[in-house]
């Protein structure tokens, strides 16, 4: 019979959300120009295209939440899916590796760069003490490493009550985590501008700690759906994709407590 589907794949209908989405980010980062060039019209065409960048995503990802439950994501769409976000992951690594392969290269080669000074850290910083807060939170994150797996592994046994109990304390050890570095930040004994190391600093744990944030929205997101009942041993790729996210964020920061907190400030006073 012609049009039967004889397939595993999932032929998607026409949809307006990629197209609006395209738009909704041509404004915000429009605006965003348009805003650091002083243009008065600036702000309001950035939030406006921030407001649609948001719509865009509740209405798109809402949209694949119900493909999912009228059975359209079969084994083959669910790996694709997956592929997907090994995908954006990977881009992700890329993104940091950047911002370490910038600290990196002032940090083991301080004579090439002027504004170093041949040494490292530059002269008259003083650098936070690793063992502080920045080991506490790397404590917590390995925490709620933890957590997140257990919230996994009871999803796949059927424990609804363990994966609500294993994503809230995930999501409270990661507002934790994002209130401790808010405190760090504010008793910085470095700025953002006027030297090398408080920018490369700044951006690298800065970008890290957006992750984070992000990874707990995430996690909110699945235990909304969670206590509506929409995960099942077998099919739960939101709360897989957040679980790969938030070990991806944990993996980061451990690269991010030894590179940067404690062998890139060796050897400079220590502030607190």
């Amino acid at each position: 019979m012609a049009g039967t589907k004889n397939h595993e794949y999932h032929i998607l209908e026409p949809d307006p959300w990629p197209l609006i989405g395209a738009f909704s980010a041509l404004a915000l980062t429009g605006g965003a120009i348009m805003w650091f060039h002083k243009n008065p019209y600036g702000v309001p065409v950035m939030l406006a295209g921030l407001a649609m960048v948001l719509v865009t995503m509740y209405n798109w990802w809402a949209n694949t939440v119900r493909e999912a439950h009228e059975g359209h994501h079969t084994p083959v769409v669910q790996l694709h899916l997956r592929y997907g976000m090994i995908l954006f992951i990977a881009s992700e690594v890329m993104f940091f590796l950047g911002w370490f392969w910038a600290f990196y290269s002032a940090a083991l080669f301080p004579s090439a760069v002027d504004a170093v000074g041949g040494q490292w850290p530059p002269k008259g910083i003083e650098v936070l003490n690793p063992f502080g807060f920045p080991l506490l939170n790397t404590l917590i994150l390995l925490c709620s490493g933890t957590t997140v797996t257990w919230a996994h592994h009871s999803l796949l046994q059927g424990d609804r009550k363990g994966l609500k109990l294993g994503l809230l304390l995930t999501i409270i050890l990661g507002l934790i985590f994002s209130c401790i570095q808010a405190y760090e930040y504010i008793h910085a004994p470095f700025d953002f501008k006027g030297n090398i190391y408080g920018a490369t600093f700044f951006m690298a744990t800065g970008f890290h700690g957006f992750h984070v944030i992000v990874g707990t929205i995430f996690l909110i997101v699945c235990l909304i759906r969670a206590n509506r009942g929409d995960f099942t041993p077998r099919q739960h790729f939101g709360f897989e994709a957040a679980a790969w996210y938030w070990h991806f964020v944990d993996v980061v920061w451990l690269f991010l407590f030894v590179s940067i907190y404690v062998w890139g400030g060796w050897g400079a006073p220590m502030h607190g």
